[in-house]
Order: C-alpha cells, then structure tokens, then sequence
C-alpha cells in the first residue's frame, strides 16, 4: 500500500513542474499531528516601491532595503515584495540591481515574466518555493496604468518541511483614491474595485480555504484601505499606502508581528515598510 508521505511527495514533485494547488498536502500536514512546537523563528517582511521620480537613486535604495534590519547583530535576510519594477522607467537596471544586492542567499522570482515583472519577490534561501503563480487582474489602459497583477508563492522552511505560508505580492491601480479627479476616474475605481475582490476571493480566501497562513505585501492606494478578511486579517500598519498584513491560517504555522519600521528610498514619495515577524509551528 503506497504510504501518504510518498503521495505527499510524488505530489509535491508534480507542483514543482507545473503549479497545481498543495490542497490535499496542506490538509494532511495540518491534521497530522507533527509534534510539539518549535521556537519562534525570526523573519523580517519588506514592501519597497521603487518609484519613478529620482531615477538616480533607484540602486541606493535596492540597496538600502538589503540592508532594512538585523537580527541579533546579524544583517537580516529580508522576505520582500517590490513595486514598480521597471514600470515606465524599463532600463533593466531594477532587477539587474536586484539580483546583484539580493543575490547570494536569495532567490528573486517574476522578474522575467511578461506580465508580473512589475511586481517580483525577494526569498531567502533558507525557504524552499514548493508552488509559485500569478493571477491577473486587469489588462490596464495606455496612458492611464499598466496591467495588473497578484504574484503567489508557497514557501516552505527548508528545515523544517511542515512550517508552510504564502507570501503574495501586488500593486493597485494608482489614483483611484487620491482624492484628484480626472476623465478616467470611473475606470480607475472600476479597476481598484475589481483588484481588492480578487486579491480577496481568488488569493487569501483560496490559499485560506486549503489552511495556509498568509503574508501579503502590496501598494494599494488607498489610505485607509478596508480590510479584505475583516475577520481574519491582521495589518502591521494602520495607514499609509504601502502595506504588510497576514492571514492567520490552520496547517499548524502560526506567524506574529514583534515591531515595525521604514526605510527612506529616496526615489518617489514611498518608504519602504518593514516588519519585524516571528514564526512557528505549533
């Protein structure tokens, strides 16, 4: 008789090909009793727009998101989400920069990909990528926003198999909510709508749904922006339009904020966000 670790792994294996959902692996982790708790692990979390304004500083400020914290008198390894990669500034430079300043020790994925390029992710090492996907949301218009997207990964810690989340990545339409009106208004809240009510259905609630916690990164534009799970979801910031949250989920790994900070960028009118995160398996 085949074993259920052998089925968790021949699937695991198909997913690595392909990026069919960890449904049924997820549900047996969760119900399968792996043990006592471990110790809090420490993970730094970072949302960065790079901007389009002072393209001078644009390296500066990759860098200084490398360089956002550390723990225990160690340069910590930062989980980050990016934003306006290349976005009507497309030199390749960004993702050059990138994989030069997150290079060793990372992996950075999407940022070759036609569609969700603008919006690439930052993962360390010590976290394998059992699924990755990116969902579109809208084809966006000429002159007004680029196309939409929400990028997905499933990580799982490389030491501990079982301690399972996904991180997600995106960026809003932009004006939707500045408070300016212009001949595109209506389309734009149309776009942002449609954005939050996929980023809420087919992303948290579908990773939800299967019991994994969830790590969302993202420019919204819109401050204050309503919570998409009010009753699950946690914010590490009350305000502003760069935001970190998490969805807490029912595999066993278990997440908490411990603190928060900024990063001056220097390229556009956004502070990269840090926070300061703690995770487990219970």
């Amino acid at each position: 008789m085949e074993s259920i670790s052998g089925r968790i792994s021949r699937r695991r294996t198909l997913v690595l090909g392909g990026g069919a959902v960890l449904g049924a692996a997820a549900a047996l982790t969760a119900t399968s009793g792996a043990g006592a708790a471990t110790d809090w692990k420490r993970l730094v979390v970072v949302t960065a727009n790079i901007g389009r304004k002072h393209l001078d500083q644009r390296e500066r400020a990759i860098r200084d998101v490398r360089h956002a914290a550390t723990t225990g008198g160690r340069l910590a390894k930062p989980l980050v989400g990016w934003q306006e990669i290349g976005e009507g500034d497309d030199d390749g430079r960004e993702p050059r920069w990138i994989n030069e300043h997150f290079g060793k020790g990372f992996r950075n994925i999407f940022e070759t990909d036609k569609a969700a390029h603008r919006v690439p992710m930052s993962i360390p090492t010590e976290f394998n990528i059992v699924d990755r996907r990116s969902t579109p949301v809208h084809g966006g218009m000429d002159g007004v926003s680029p196309n939409r997207v929400i990028n997905q990964a499933v990580l799982e810690l490389a030491s501990d198999p079982q301690l399972r989340f996904v991180f997600v990545n995106t960026h809003y339409v932009a004006g939707a909510w500045n408070g300016k009106n212009d001949s595109h208004e209506a389309w734009r809240r149309r776009m942002w709508a449609r954005h939050f009510r996929s980023h809420r259905d087919d992303v948290l609630d579908h990773w939800h749904s299967q019991g994994y916690p969830v790590i969302w990164t993202g420019d919204v534009n819109r401050s204050p922006m309503p919570l998409l799970l009010p009753k699950r979801e946690k914010r590490a910031f009350r305000r502003g339009i760069d935001q970190i949250a998490w969805i807490p989920g029912t595999n066993g790994t278990e997440i908490r904020l411990t603190g928060t900070k900024s990063v001056p960028m220097h390229v556009d009118d956004h502070h990269a966000r840090v926070a300061m995160m703690q995770i487990r398996r219970a």
